[in-house]
């Protein structure tokens, strides 16, 4: 039996860049089944907004009958007693521990540096777990849970991706002098993942690594960065910035036996409809989903094209250096990638 993935096209310029990525993968043959489904704010707007979640019912209901799933960019609105993300309830219905974004440099975009690593954050646990209150009319806390548990799962994950990408150096970022018990946690668990293995540790702090990834990149090339839910949130935005683009970030929010694939970006609601914005992300990670569901020659045909077409730099969106369309990249990269697949 085939595999299947429920696909969210989301608010904003999701639907857009969705449809690209959807084309891209019809152009190169895709054999897994997809079906569409909604979620985001934009169609709670439209149920004037009744619903407790951003995720209909039906569209739940699919997700739990799937292998994997694709969410376009989401809006989360700031507004009392609306829903949690999509992104946070999916990652919490799943169990989708590790939210994993790997982050290149491009010759062409950063000639002077280079920079291939890949961030592993924490995706269930931290403040993220949305556990607040207010204890006077002028003062609130949150709660910060980090378990050992939680620590240990998403560690080894890392350490073994890095054994099996070539990225021997795992960098624990915590800020342990201060957050002597959760961070004494995650870092006991750290030590106890590289043991016995051939994968060399080190310890930065949140606020130094901020400043050094900055006046220092290369020094973090062929690493696996690892930390808690909002210090990779930071960081891996950092990283992004180092590269060139948001636009550019693929991501996948992976459990035991589900996983969820996102671009790294926002929704960006300004510039939806005016076919203008990077589709990359949104390629880039649904190319990783068809590697996931058992597609992975789709996969390497697209990451090749994507490279080839930002690096000749003669078709891309005016966030890396160009002046063509998020259709015209798009095609670019299904010319390239179909080259690739029947050569």
């Amino acid at each position: 039996m085939g595999k299947k993935a429920v696909v969210i096209r989301g608010d904003g310029i999701g639907p857009e860049v969705v449809d690209c990525m959807l084309d891209v993968l019809k152009q190169c043959n895709l054999q897994s089944e997809i079906v569409l489904c909604e979620a985001g704010s934009e169609q709670w707007d439209k149920n004037s907004r009744r619903d407790a979640s951003y995720i209909p019912d039906d569209t739940m209901n699919m997700l739990e009958d799937c292998d994997a799933c694709f969410k376009g960019p989401t809006t989360t609105l700031p507004v009392p007693n609306a829903p949690r993300s999509v992104a946070v309830t999916l990652r919490q219905k799943f169990d989708l521990y590790a939210n994993i974004r790997p982050t290149k440099t491009y010759k062409r975009l950063t000639p002077d540096y280079s920079l291939d690593c890949v961030c592993f954050r924490e995706a269930t646990e931290g403040l993220y777990t949305g556990i607040e209150t207010r204890i006077t009319d002028d003062a609130a806390i949150a709660i910060r849970k980090i378990s050992r548990r939680g620590s240990r799962r998403l560690l080894e994950a890392a350490v073994k991706w890095g054994l099996e990408d070539d990225k021997k150096r795992l960098v624990c970022i915590t800020k342990r002098n201060i957050l002597k018990v959760t961070d004494g946690i995650f870092w006991e668990e750290a030590q106890a993942a590289v043991k016995n293995t051939d994968m060399t540790l080190s310890e930065i702090y949140i606020d130094n690594m901020a400043q050094q990834m900055v006046i220092d990149t290369e020094r973090f090339d062929k690493s696996v960065l690892v930390s808690t839910n909002l210090f990779m949130d930071i960081i891996s935005e950092l990283a992004s910035a180092l590269v060139g683009s948001i636009g550019l970030i693929y991501s996948a929010n992976m459990g035991d036996d589900f996983a969820m694939f996102e671009a790294a970006h926002g929704s960006a609601p300004q510039f939806a409809g005016q076919n203008k914005v990077n589709p990359t992300a949104t390629i880039l990670s649904g190319a990783w989903m068809a590697g996931y569901l058992g597609e992975s020659h789709i996969q390497n045909a697209i990451f090749e094209a994507v490279d080839s077409v930002i690096n000749q730099g003669d078709v891309t969106t005016w966030d890396i250096g160009g002046q063509s369309t998020t259709t015209a990249m798009t095609d670019e990269i299904v010319r390239h990638a179909t080259k690739l697949l029947h050569r």
